[in-house]
């Protein structure tokens, strides 16, 4: 078995070689999944992340949640503190710039103004870099979601990946959150442990 560092490294270089086209084609399943599920439905407070590099695309998702008049929050990461804020976005073309890494998200006069609790938030729907068939997910090595997860564990968490992500089994490790379920283009895997 890779170390989590070498099989992080292999799946998402592989990610990596997907074409802008094929991104774009498999998000749109993907995202046609997700709007689908009734808990999506019902929800009012929904956590996503902003895409970034060949990450699934999200804001075909995050403008379809706002047009359906839900409240849509996404990350500010603080390095510093290890942690991420979470803050509420109206319209992503105005209140996303690239910031950490590059990533776009909310400027910082939005933050004091539009940050919410995390316990305010009903579903996370969250990237990573390889997940199996239990819903166990790698991040990519800073714990920014791990952390957040274990702060909300009522929250219900759905990781969207690529189908050449997923693996049988990870070597997880205590820290490690697992998901309620992973959304591919292929199909939705269940984690039973925490269906509820």
């Amino acid at each position: 078995m890779n170390s989590p560092g070498q099989l992080r490294k292999e799946i998402l270089s592989k990610r990596d070689r997907l074409t802008p086209q094929q991104i774009a084609s498999l998000s749109a399943r993907i995202e046609h999944s997700l709007l689908g599920r009734s808990e999506i439905k019902t929800a009012e407070t929904l956590f996503i992340y902003v895409n970034f590099r060949s990450e699934v695309s999200t804001l075909g998702i995050i403008n379809n949640l706002l047009e359906q008049g839900k409240q849509v929050a996404v990350p500010v990461t603080r390095v510093k503190e290890k942690r991420l804020d979470i803050v509420t976005i109206r319209d992503p073309g105005n209140d996303l710039v690239p910031r950490y890494c590059g990533i776009p998200e909310p400027r910082e006069e939005l933050v004091g103004k539009r940050r919410i609790a995390p316990q305010d938030v009903d579903i996370i729907i969250l990237p990573g870099s390889v997940f199996d068939r239990r819903c166990g997910r790698f991040g990519y090595g800073g714990g920014y979601y791990d952390r957040l997860l274990s702060q909300i564990p009522a929250a219900k968490r759905i990781a969207l990946a690529f189908d050449l992500q997923i693996v049988e089994e990870l070597p997880l490790q205590d820290h490690d959150e697992v998901m309620d379920c992973v959304i591919t283009e292929e199909e939705t895997i269940n984690n039973p442990l925490r269906l509820r």
